[in-house]
């Protein structure tokens, strides 16, 4: 084997075993997690590859990219958490080797290694490749795409050796002999699959190019990108399947996909993920150049003498690297909705641009490697907790107990505590649909209608707060939820229900004797507060 493949091999598999370490003990804690591996589950049971569902209810949350991999990690290691994370840890190893095969056309083969390890250890990277989510599989095309975005201007960096004056203008031939047309084919797919994984985020590789025009004056960049046939391109690999999500959904994809879900978030705080007054968004600008320094620990650490060293002197590579970092600060800095890893696209960047500068600083191998010695050891510590974590999850310890009980044909409520873990969980056991017997609806058959802030005009508006509770609400809401959990349970064949445990002897003095009850304590994936769970469960 050569050994340029067997280094790519021992990259890939190396950050591959990484983020691996732990998955198969860790249950699935984040919200998102849950949704995204159960609507997956449903996407295979329905053999309906186009329009996801959760719960039996349309999910429009994202494309359905990263649900297609986990599809096929599920044929080959059943519907469980492993196989929900193993696409994202993949994702995050091929992002690694993309990284050190970019970072070796930079500058020497350490840049390449280096930034490639700065990524896989750093903490973001860390939480997120263990993560059965979208956001691996949009930083690995994202990344794929600046790449390709950096060899088709590649000839016009010049030397590319850092410049004592603050910026290096290169000279431009536009008669010399042109780039390879494959690296143009790999940034239009890049973009193409980048909206498939995540949506109109991943096109942020297109304004980092357009932004590049102010710094390469000389460049004639449609020349370079054929911007009108690149475009049509990636929509027409988005078509495919786009149209007939569309169609079938009677435009809501789009609604909620690009209303809710793209520009909703960027004008709305939404599930409570940023400021809802001018004054706290103005305070939040700063949000993400603060929460870098956890972010992407323990690299962050060498962000002070990077900005100081490139505001002294900068070369065009360093500026590329710069720009497209910045457009995706500067985006996620002006959306309203703000979460930590938000900006986890502009990591790699990050990593080729400290590796970069490090190449030639004394003591630097010795620095990177200590670090990722510290990091990596901490971070396996990390993975050996999982099994601890997973007793702090009341939905996979009642279904843990309860498993022997359960039969296909039931059918299954929840109280007050509804988190999409629980549909994951005890789905692998029955075939039924949790209901939501806080409502006066049940899940249905039917698809439900759209959210109503997806409607055209909406988005701009945030969610009205909900009244006050009185004694007098709170005590009909309470007699409600009583009579449809009677309504519920009295209904033939098995079924179970599962409440806070402090309701149970409220809703049901005295149980039925051939009825059974499990209990388990933990916390909620939320919040973190603590949390008692009692399943009631009536036989066939």
């Amino acid at each position: 084997m050569q050994p340029a493949i067997r280094n790519l091999l021992l990259l890939f598999v190396g950050s591959l075993l990484f983020h691996l370490a732990g998955t198969w003990t860790l249950p699935l804690i984040d919200r998102d997690e849950p949704r995204f591996a159960e609507a997956t589950r449903e996407m295979i049971e329905r053999g309906d590859y186009v329009v996801p569902f959760f719960n039996n209810q349309y999910r429009f949350d994202k494309p359905p990219l990263t649900y297609w991999f986990q599809a096929a990690s599920y044929r080959v290691c059943g519907d469980n958490d492993f196989a929900a994370r193993l696409p994202s840890a993949m994702a995050a190893a091929l992002t690694a080797v993309v990284i050190f095969l970019w970072g070796k056309r930079i500058g020497p083969e350490r840049v390449g290694l280096w930034a490639a390890i700065m990524f896989t250890i750093c903490l973001q990277t860390f939480l997120h490749a263990k993560a059965a989510v979208a956001d691996m599989w949009l930083v690995l095309f994202v990344t794929a795409a600046h790449w390709a975005g950096y060899e088709l201007l590649r000839d016009r960096w010049g030397s590319g050796e850092r410049s004592t004056s603050n910026v290096q203008h290169p000279t431009f031939n536009e008669d010399a002999p042109g780039v390879s047309r494959a690296w143009w084919w790999i940034f239009y797919l890049a973009l193409a699959f980048a909206f498939l994984a995540k949506g109109p985020v991943g096109w942020t590789p297109l304004l980092a190019i357009t932004a590049m025009k102010f710094l390469l004056p000389g460049v004639k960049l449609n020349r370079r990108f054929g911007f009108v046939s690149g475009v049509l391109l990636v929509l027409s690999i988005i078509a495919v399947w786009g149209i007939p999500a569309l169609m079938r959904t009677n435009g809501d994809f789009f609604y909620v996909g690009i209303g809710r879900h793209v520009v909703g978030r960027s004008l709305v705080a939404l599930e409570g993920h940023g400021g809802k007054s001018i004054g706290f968004y103005m305070l939040t600008l700063p949000f993400y150049f603060v929460v870098i320094f956890a972010t992407f620990f323990p690299w962050s650490l060498k962000l002070p003498w990077l900005t100081r060293r490139l505001c002294q002197a900068r070369d065009p590579i360093d500026s590329y690297l710069i720009t497209s970092a910045a457009v995706v600060f500067i985006i996620f800095t002006i959306v309203k909705t703000k979460l930590p890893h938000y900006t986890l696209p502009a990591f790699p960047l990050l990593a080729l641009l400290l590796a970069k500068n490090l190449r030639d600083v004394p003591n630097a191998s010795r620095l990177v490697k200590r670090s990722a010695i510290a990091g990596g050891c901490v971070a396996l510590l990390g993975a050996l907790a999982t099994p601890f974590l997973a007793t702090l999850v009341p939905s996979l310890q009642l279904m843990k107990q309860a498993r022997h009980e359960l039969t296909p044909e039931m059918e299954f409520g929840a109280i007050s505590y509804k988190d999409p873990s629980l549909v994951w969980y005890f789905r692998k056991h029955v075939r039924g649909w949790m209901t939501d017997l806080d409502q006066d609806r049940s899940v249905t058959s039917r698809p439900p209608s759209w959210p109503e802030i997806a409607r055209p005009g909406a988005v701009v508006t945030a969610p009205s707060p909900k009244p006050a509770a009185t004694a007098a609400s709170v005590a009909k809401h309470f007699a409600g939820v009583k009579r449809r959990t009677e309504e519920f349970m009295n209904k033939p064949g098995g079924r179970f229900v599962i409440v806070p445990t402090k309701m149970v002897a409220t809703l049901y003095p005295t149980l039925p004797a051939d009825w059974i009850t499990f209990s388990a304590s933990g916390l909620t994936t939320a919040t973190g507060r603590p949390l008692d769970l009692t399943l009631i469960l009536k036989r066939l």
